[in-house]
């Protein structure tokens, strides 16, 4: 059945189509010049032949809410390009938020199938860790970045593990193959995470415990004591092989971060990787505070901290970068108030229409969900010190895998819901 229950004409062949593009979507993110947005232009191409079929999408509310929030962000990035002079450059950004509301109803009309979804995501996770593997330990760089800047790469990667995490509840769920892809999804979240700490990528791990508490709310309380102690042990052994093995190059990281903290503090150097995000939040608070409603944009964000520079409040090390090194203080700093409430709601409102399924008895449906909920609270993390939407992969990324994950979801709600009303009734359902 279509995702409206409705026959679409041609619906077993658009299926393979969006089911082929959201595996590419996974499959190829990082391994790949570009990688992440190839499946994300298929998914906008094939939305094209919507303005020719003209289904009936039947949108709800909560749907509505998820188009809102992409479409409310990209709006205001528009008006700031606008009103600060950025030019048609400053629209190109913003716009793939837009770009993701086709691509999303793609998916409504035509779900991909599940098994292509999670595959893509276990292959792309177990690529990019590998390929970190190989330029860590035998190419020998001190940090694997991939075709993208490190810190995305390496963000990214764990996005990608983490989401696999998500995946092993619809594994579970599998009749057939049902080891075969436990093992899949769980190489997938190993290898993911591992391209993480190969990246030296430190922001990421930051949310490693609001992700397990995610992940133990949709599936941890459901296990027995034994298992719960045993993945709780795992998670802790490997947390400290991960740490005093040398090749992982965690160590030296983690004691880089104390070091420029300490030296921060005491005075002696405020351009250290630390202490250069310091001196960027303290730069960009004091632009806050001269302009909180409509923010600075782009170019009056860089004349400002040049000019919080020349007066001697920030340092000079500042001016190498054109943001804050944080997504809500950026947004906050360029965008005003209003720009910090649109990047919070196309964080949070997902997240709160993900989480009302998070203990779904059906575990595909349940898998969806988690996710959904991990997909912004990932970004959350990654953006406490990065401004992830500033990168094209971390647009895409957030923007089309929000489409995905969304129009599936929202398909299978629908379903479980109707299925469930004529159950009531009495009637038949056909599988």
């Amino acid at each position: 059945m279509s995702p409206l229950l409705l026959p679409v004409s041609g619906s077993a062949y658009l299926t393979r189509y969006t089911s082929f593009a959201a595996f590419l979507l996974g499959a190829l993110a990082l391994v790949v010049p570009s990688g992440y947005s190839l499946g994300a232009v298929l998914l906008l191409l094939g939305s094209f032949w919507l303005l020719i079929q003209r289904p009936a999408l039947s949108l709800e509310k909560p749907d509505w809410c998820i188009i809102g929030a992409l479409v409310g962000f990209a709006a205001i990035g528009m008006l700031e390009a606008w009103w600060d002079g950025q030019g048609t450059s400053g629209l190109d950004k913003p716009s793939r938020f837009i770009l993701a509301v086709p691509a999303m109803l793609m998916v409504m009309v035509y779900p991909p199938r599940l098994a292509w979804v999670w595959c893509g995501l276990a292959i792309g996770a177990i690529g990019a860790g590998g390929w970190a593997g190989w330029q860590k330990l035998i190419e020998g760089v001190w940090r694997a970045q991939g075709h993208t800047y490190v810190i995305q790469f390496g963000n990214l990667s764990m996005l990608l593990g983490v989401l696999c995490l998500a995946g092993l509840g619809w594994a579970v769920a599998q009749n057939r193959h049902r080891l075969a892809w436990l093992v899949l999804l769980g190489l997938g979240a190993f290898f993911g995470i591992l391209g993480s700490l190969f990246s030296g990528s430190r922001g990421g791990w930051v949310g490693i415990p609001f992700i397990l508490l995610v992940l133990y709310r949709g599936y941890g309380r459901h296990l027995p004591v034994l298992a719960k102690g045993l993945i709780a042990a795992t998670i802790v052994v490997g947390a400290s092989l991960v740490y005093v093995v040398p090749q992982a190059g965690v160590q030296p990281r983690l004691h880089e971060a104390f070091d420029d903290i300490s030296r921060y503090v005491s005075g002696e150097s405020r351009n250290s990787s630390v202490g250069a995000r310091f001196e960027m939040w303290k730069g960009a608070t004091q632009l806050i505070v001269e302009k909180p409603l409509t923010g600075w944009g782009d170019n009056g964000y860089q004349q400002g901290m040049r000019a919080l520079a020349e007066e001697g409040v920030i340092d000079e090390v500042v001016l190498q970068f054109g943001h804050a090194h944080n997504e809500f203080i950026d947004a906050f700093a360029k965008r005003g108030i209003v720009g910090l409430v649109a990047l919070l709601a196309l964080y949070l409102i997902p997240m709160k229409l993900f989480a009302r399924d998070i203990h779904a008895r059906n575990l595909e449906f349940r898998s969806l969900a988690i996710a959904g909920v991990l997909l912004p609270v990932a970004y959350i993390d990654f953006g406490l010190s990065q401004v992830f939407l500033a990168h094209n992969s971390g647009v895409m990324m957030y923007a089309f895998w929000l489409a995905v994950l969304w129009g599936t979801y929202s398909v299978m709600r629908r379903e479980n819901t109707l299925s469930g009303e004529m159950r009531q009734e009495g009637h038949p359902i056909n599988s």
